[in-house]
C-alpha cells in the first residue's frame, strides 16, 4: 500500500474526533454531520501532501474542518430541497455527554455566528490565542478581545 495513504489513514483515525466536534457545533441533523464529515475528509486528503508538520496535525485538521463547515453552510443557504432524502447509515460518532450543562453550552454556542463558534470551540480545546488566530485568520489580540466578549455573552445566557 502507498505510504502516504497509510500515513493519512493513521492521522485520520487518531484525529477524527476533531471533525466530530466541529460537526457537533455547526450542524444539527445527523445527515448534515455525515455529509460534512465526508467533505472534510476529502478536503484533508486533497491538502495532506502540503501539510508541513505531520507530527502535530490538530491545528491543520481544525482549520480544514472549520473552513469546510462554513463553506457548506454558506452553500446550503442557497439551496432549496424539493423532497426528503432516504435515511442513510451513519458514520460512527464518539459518545456525546448528555449532561444538561453540556447541552446548554451546545445550545448557546449554536446561536453564535460561524467565526465566533470556531473561536470558542478552539478556546475550549485549549488552543493558544496564536494558534486560534492562525486557524481563524485574525490577530491574536483580536482573538483575546473576542474570547472575552464571548465569555461574557455566554455567561449572561447561562445566568438567565
Amino acid at each position: 500500500m502507498n505510504p502516504v495513504h497509510d500515513e493519512f489513514l493513521k492521522v485520520l483515525t487518531d484525529y477524527q474526533g476533531i471533525i466530530h466536534k466541529v460537526n457537533l457545533i455547526y450542524f444539527k441533523t445527523d445527515m448534515d454531520k455525515q455529509d460534512n464529515f465526508q467533505e472534510v475528509v476529502f478536503q484533508l486528503w486533497r491538502s495532506f501532501p502540503s501539510l508541513k508538520n505531520k507530527n502535530k496535525p490538530a491545528s491543520w485538521i481544525y482549520s480544514v474542518a472549520i473552513n469546510t463547515s462554513i463553506s457548506k453552510i454558506r452553500k446550503d443557504c442557497n439551496l432549496t430541497f424539493q423532497e426528503a432524502l432516504p435515511d442513510f447509515s451513519m458514520v460512527e460518532q464518539p459518545e456525546i455527554n448528555e449532561d444538561a450543562n453540556y447541552q446548554q453550552l451546545l445550545a448557546a454556542l449554536s446561536r453564535l455566528n460561524e467565526i465566533d463558534k470556531s473561536i470558542m470551540l478552539l478556546y475550549l480545546e485549549e488552543f493558544s490565542y496564536e494558534q486560534i488566530a492562525d486557524i481563524v485568520g485574525i490577530s491574536p489580540s483580536h482573538v483575546g478581545v473576542k474570547i472575552h466578549r464571548l465569555k461574557t455573552q455566554l455567561q449572561k445566557q447561562f445566568n438567565r
